[in-house]
């Protein structure tokens, strides 16, 4: 795997967004695939940054990892804050969606847009890191 570490801060966000997207135009990922990906490691990353670093006032890193295959591309966020599992909550559902928005759950919705953008996300703690992972499959 590849692999590039950005300090878990707010600046480093679009600068995480960036390089996912050099990966996913490196791996052939079509124009909504791209597009897909780079919101859910945005997402994930700000989740990170904001509520994994700065509210507790810790700091950090966010280690992003890469590997490329015939079938899929695989991209790993590593971080050392709290563990945090983003699909331990609950997501919303399709009548959560269909309420005006004043009716709502406050959050969530990135992670749904997450969950949804990507072909397969999951989460995992490993040596007192946070491990989100996101697979996009290639076309063949």
């Amino acid at each position: 795997m590849h692999s590039k570490t950005f300090p878990g801060t707010v600046e480093s966000i679009d600068s995480i967004r960036h390089y996912i997207a050099d990966i996913a135009q490196s791996a052939g990922l079509d124009k909504k695939a791209s597009y897909n990906l780079k919101l859910a490691v945005d997402e994930i990353a700000t989740n990170i940054v904001l509520y994994g670093y700065e509210e507790p006032g810790l700091e950090g890193n966010i280690d992003v990892l890469h590997e490329q295959t015939d079938e899929a591309l695989t991209v790993v966020f590593e971080d050392t804050s709290a563990p945090f599992d983003p699909l331990a909550r609950e997501l919303p559902d399709e009548e959560d969606l269909a309420k005006p928005l004043e009716e709502r759950k406050i959050g969530g919705l990135g992670i749904f847009l997450t969950v949804k953008g990507v072909d397969d996300f999951s989460y995992e703690r490993v040596e007192g890191k946070n491990r989100n992972i996101f697979k996009m499959l290639l076309a063949t």
